[in-house]
């Protein structure tokens, strides 16, 4: 009776490992949803507009697809999703697949590393498409893939074009393309004559 009045730590060790593995998942989903951008910023309605030219289209398609590939790549995946609900066997292969996606590339906070090289976000997010499309492939469902991949291909390029990059909160390190804008003063008082 020693331990009377006393609350045990753990009932069993395995026990603890895995609650411990469940609470780091969780705070990987709260954190790896964290580098998805807002819904709100993305649909904002003020922010679209025709480009003036096709350099501002090229150059607004690039800054969006830089600064939105998070949601872009979740856009494309429920797009695929939805095509594949009438194929079961895809619809498995697919649900495989896609837990890659959450460990791989979702819900990784930090680089991946694979044989002592550090693995570019670009290049998981390449290999993982090119893997679900041919694993897809696979199961003989090829034209809903093409369709839904030239679907979200089609939403992408218009969204990407469409949605001006004023507003957005560029992190140089993130999307890579602060060099190449133009600076903020440059144009102010360009075309008004000097009093």
């Amino acid at each position: 009776m020693t331990n009377y009045g006393t609350i045990p730590s753990s009932s069993s060790p395995g026990t603890s490992t895995k609650l411990e593995y469940i609470s780091r998942a969780k705070e990987r989903v709260i954190a790896g949803l964290g580098t998805r951008r807002p819904w709100k910023v993305m649909f904002n309605f003020r922010s679209f507009n025709f480009p003036g030219n096709l350099s501002e289209a090229v150059a607004r398609a690039r800054t969006n697809i830089a600064y939105f590939t998070m949601n872009y790549a979740l856009v494309v995946l429920i797009i695929l999703f939805l095509s594949l609900l009438w194929h079961p066997i895809s619809l498995i292969v697919f649900i495989v697949m896609g837990i890659a996606w959450v460990f791989l590339y979702f819900l990784r906070d930090e680089p991946l590393v694979v044989i002592g090289r550090t693995i570019d976000d670009r290049v998981v997010l390449i290999v993982l498409g090119v893997l679900t499309i041919f694993f897809l492939l696979l199961t003989h469902v090829t034209l809903n893939v093409l369709v839904s991949l030239l679907i979200g291909v089609v939403l992408i390029l218009i969204h990407g074009v469409m949605r001006k990059t004023d507003d957005l909160l560029l992190d140089e390190e993130a999307t890579g393309l602060l060099s190449t804008a133009p600076a903020a003063g440059a144009s102010v008082g360009a075309g008004s004559p000097s009093s």
